[in-house]
């Protein structure tokens, strides 16, 4: 009895990490409308307001 209990909670375990390593779509876009630097989501095309961007275009 003990054996299948243990059985059956190692399947659900790695039920559980197939969920975990599934990727959301859009994560990617996600991911690059943040800051490099600060971590701050930038909102339309122009730099973040900290300034320490590398896509920063203002000097």
């Amino acid at each position: 009895m003990i054996v299948k209990i243990v059985f059956l909670f190692l399947i659900f375990m790695g039920v559980l990490a197939m969920f975990g390593k599934l990727r959301l779509p859009g994560q990617d876009r996600l991911d690059k409308a943040r800051c490099s630097a600060c971590g701050r989501f930038r909102i339309g095309k122009g730099p973040c307001p900290c300034g320490k961007d590398k896509r920063n275009k203002k000097g």
